[in-house]
């Protein structure tokens, strides 16, 4: 039986808007807000340590190496099953095409950057395929003079584009080397089909979801796509779309994610690459995530998605309660079904991380984006007003900083920012300052025409915490960028120890986790040891933690007879240090 949506002129509809309210957002002025947003960070930097670089460490060593190594993700020679290949397999196919010329680093980029932008036109898409809904349009209006359901749709779908963009939580996870980046824009893919499919049911449709669910399983486990697909059943379910049909849609969806997902476990499974197979560790990696509800991971959710979903989560939570007489059209359920699934299966992950929150920000965003039009004058002031204070605060500060840094005054502020990073020298990039300084302008333009004219548009009560984010970022990533790659890159010491190692064929042996490993091989061509390779004549220690840096610095033991060759740190991080070893025959 075909979904009948409601009536337009339901009278308990919580939205009445005349047609001036619907002014949309010029393409191009969405397109160089998402450049803006996206470019920044992603140029002009080594890979930084930590999870950036272990992820760009996989993907270089797939794009140097064997079949084996694509089958099993490795950086050079420690083992990465956990996750799935599918980003990988994308970042490395970037460094084969792209390497060449500009460099392996920034050619992996390519990769994130392609991922934003499918989050991005899926989430547009989803919610203006939402939007433009018969059940989703305003209360007509007596005289006439209602949006058309096209407007309407469009400025729904940059609202919630302006509120994903403007999330604290994807900031960060956009602009590095990871395969969290794809993973949250296939959720917004999955979250377009789905919406699709319910305006059209088709068998075409029902293929595309299979596939994006199957691609999803391949970037990180199978557990969240697990989690979509029952939030699609529960959803047709409520919407009451054909039984038979729907039910044997989903099944070829479902059916085709596993074929997808065959494409890599059959090859392992045949193929044995390294004499071993990383399923197994894959699986335990899945399973480790589902357990029972537990109150440490309420704690984190309340503690991190306060600011993680910033500004969608008290829109969303608006719209439900604005909408709570139509909660099942399809424009509230299908995203709350899939926010709801998501937030449960993070309650009973007894490890939930930021990884984990973010599949939530997609289907947050498109349900915020229908509590825009029901907000009062006073709460979209009075978001616009905290927007304002806090991100010109924040971008006050960034620039008070950089100008301590380059002149020493405010003489305070000068001596923290050289004591986190110890022998930093500041420089002065003239293309970085007038990019800094074009986007503050830019910024102060924007309050003013926000303040001044009190625009009646939809997504006014958004772009001020969209615009405030994106402004912080590039001056972070302009005018501080010299100084934050200074602290989270191992260049200096990727160089001092390739000085002390050998030209010709060595292998070195190493207790560091994947980021510094990938960090010391890719900037200093360092050749640690692979799969089952043992009895290196070099061995590299990272020495434990020091409780104080008064306590002695401890190294782990090496067996056999050994001198020293290098002992070091960074610059930046003298509690963190190195020592290399060659074994005496």
């Amino acid at each position: 039986m075909p979904f009948n949506p409601p009536s337009a002129d339901l009278p308990l509809k919580p939205v009445r808007l005349p047609a001036s309210a619907t002014l949309m957002l010029p393409r191009w002025g969405l397109i160089l807000l998402c450049l803006m947003y996206i470019l920044p960070g992603l140029i002009g930097r080594d890979p930084w340590k930590y999870d950036d670089a272990a992820s760009f460490g996989v993907m270089w060593t797939m794009a140097h190496g064997g079949l084996s190594d694509w089958l099993w993700p490795n950086i050079v020679g420690e083992p990465m099953a956990q996750e799935g290949p599918f980003a990988f397999w994308l970042g490395a196919i970037c460094i084969k095409l792209f390497g060449w010329i500009l460099g392996d680093a920034l050619a992996a980029r390519i990769a994130p950057l392609s991922f934003f932008f499918l989050g991005a036109v899926s989430l547009w898409r989803a919610a203006f395929l939402l939007g433009r809904r018969a059940e989703a349009q305003p209360m007509r209006l007596a005289f006439g003079g209602q949006p058309e359901p096209d407007a309407y749709g469009r400025v729904l779908a940059d609202g919630a584009l302006l509120i994903y963009i403007g999330c604290i939580g994807l900031l960060l996870h956009s602009h590095e080397t990871r395969a969290e980046s794809l993973f949250v824009a296939l959720s917004a893919l999955t979250l377009y089909f789905a919406a699709r499919y319910v305006k059209r049911p088709s068998l075409r449709i029902a293929c595309l979801l299979g596939l994006t669910l199957g691609c999803t399983t391949l970037t990180r486990g199978w557990t969240v796509p697990l989690a979509l697909w029952l939030s699609l059943f529960a959803c047709f379910r409520l919407l009451k779309l054909e039984s038979i049909r729907t039910v044997r849609h989903l099944l070829i969806a479902l059916a085709i994610a596993l074929g997808v997902v065959s494409i890599w476990v059959i090859p392992v499974w045949v193929l044995h690459p390294f004499n071993s197979t990383p399923l197994p560790q894959w699986m335990d990696w899945n399973y480790a995530q589902l357990g029972l509800p537990n109150l440490a991971s309420l704690w984190y959710l309340l503690k991190n998605g306060t600011w993680f979903f910033w500004p969608a989560w008290p829109f969303a939570i608006w719209a439900i309660y604005a909408w709570r007489r139509q909660i099942l059209s399809l424009h509230v359920l299908l995203p709350l079904t899939f926010a709801v699934a998501l937030l449960l299966l993070t309650l009973i992950d007894p490890r939930a991380d930021e990884a984990s929150l973010l599949p939530m920000l997609p289907p947050l965003a498109v349900l915020a984006a229908f509590g825009l039009p029901t907000m009062k004058r006073g709460a979209i002031n009075a978001a616009d007003w905290f927007s304002l204070m806090t991100l010109s605060a924040c971008a006050g500060f960034i620039w008070i900083g950089w100008i301590a840094k380059q002149t020493g005054w405010p003489e305070q502020i000068a001596r923290n920012a050289f004591k986190l990073a110890p022998g930093f020298k500041p420089e002065f990039s003239f293309i970085a300052f007038i990019a800094a300084a074009a986007a503050t302008v830019f910024w102060f333009l924007l309050v003013a025409w926000r303040l001044s004219r009190q625009p009646g548009v939809l997504w006014r009560a958004v772009v001020l915490s969209s615009g405030g984010i994106i402004l912080c970022w590039l001056l972070l990533t302009t005018l501080w960028l010299p100084w934050i790659n200074y602290g989270r890159s191992y260049a200096s010491v990727a160089q001092e120890i390739a000085q002390k190692l050998p030209s010709d064929k060595y292998c070195v042996e190493t207790n560091v986790n994947g980021a510094i490993r990938a960090s010391l091989a890719y900037l200093g061509d360092i050749r640690f040891a692979g799969f089952n390779e043992v009895n290196c004549e070099f061995v590299l220690r990272q020495a434990y933690p020091r409780k104080k840096r008064t306590d002695p610095v401890l190294y782990p033991p090496v067996e056999g007879k050994t001198a020293v060759l290098w002992d070091g740190h960074r610059p930046a991080d003298r509690d963190e240090r190195f020592r290399l070893y060659q074994r005496v025959k």
